[in-house]
This record gives C-alpha cells, structure tokens and sequence, in this order.
C-alpha cells in the first residue's frame, strides 16, 4: 500500500485520524449500504446510476478506511524535544534575512501537513533545513526557487 517510509503523526492528529476512522465506520459505512439498498430496490442495476454511484462511494470509503488504519498502525506519535532542538513537533518561528518578517510554523509529518494553519511537513525545504538546530542557529534553505537564509528566532 505505502511505501516504508515513516509515518509521523503528534498525538492530536492521531487522536483526529481514529475520530474520523469510528465516523467512517459507524456513521458513514451504514449510510452507503442503506444507499446501496435503496438503489438496489430501484430495479435494473445494469442501467441504475444511483446504484453505481453509490458503490463507487462505498470503494472510496472502504479505501479510505484501509488508508487511515494503516497509517494508525504504522504511525509514530511524535513529541516536542525539551533541549531545544528542533525535530517533528517543534513550533518553530523563523525570520528571513531578506526582510525583518517572521513565521512560526509547527514541523509535522507529511499526512498532518497544512500550508493555511502553518504546519508544514518534515519533508519540505524549511524543515530539512532547521530539523537538528537550535534558537539563534541560521542556516541556508534549498529549495526548487532558490536558496535562501534563515535564522531561528524561537523554538517551542
């Protein structure tokens, strides 16, 4: 299914993985086999769109399903290191040594990643960057536009 390579997830997004898994299970998976009873009950099926709508729901939920318990079952919970160094979970406020503008983002694994909340992933150029310094460290960025400077303002 997946590739070997880690899963990480800190706590609260392993927390909203199983509360989306028990929705699917309890909630969602009753809903599609109503639907698919209803449709069924419509008549031909060869000719039936409702039917066939609603068994491509149920594929992509059954997927779905099989995708969350897996990362679950792999996922390693990330915690906050305490000696400042930044590794998976810190929260990390950063400025640019173009400008005096700052950002804090949270280093999260690849599925907890959020551009609009600034939780960026463990993979993506900032991250490599600053994952193993410490407040006060600046380093360079690489990244596909370029290289850039940075140095850590404040780690959490």
């Amino acid at each position: 299914m997946k590739s070997n390579k880690e899963i990480y997830l800190t706590s609260e997004g392993f927390l909203k993985l199983e509360e989306e898994l028990d929705n699917l299970k309890k909630v969602k998976r009753p809903e599609i086999i109503n639907a698919i009873k209803e449709a069924r009950a419509l008549g031909d099926l060869s000719e039936n769109a409702e039917y066939s709508s609603a068994r491509d729901n149920q594929a992509k939920l059954e997927a779905r399903i099989k995708e969350i318990e897996y990362t679950l079952e792999h996922a390693t919970i990330i915690e906050n290191n305490s000696d400042g160094t930044i590794g998976v979970g810190s929260v990390v406020t950063i400025k640019y040594d173009s400008d005096d503008e700052q950002e804090q983002y949270t280093i999260v694994g690849t599925n907890e990643a959020d551009a609009f909340s600034n939780k960026i992933s463990n993979e993506s150029p900032i991250a490599k960057a600053v994952i193993g310094k410490k407040q006060g460290d600046k380093v360079l960025v690489e990244s596909p536009n370029g290289s850039f400077n940075i140095e850590i303002v404040k780690v959490a």
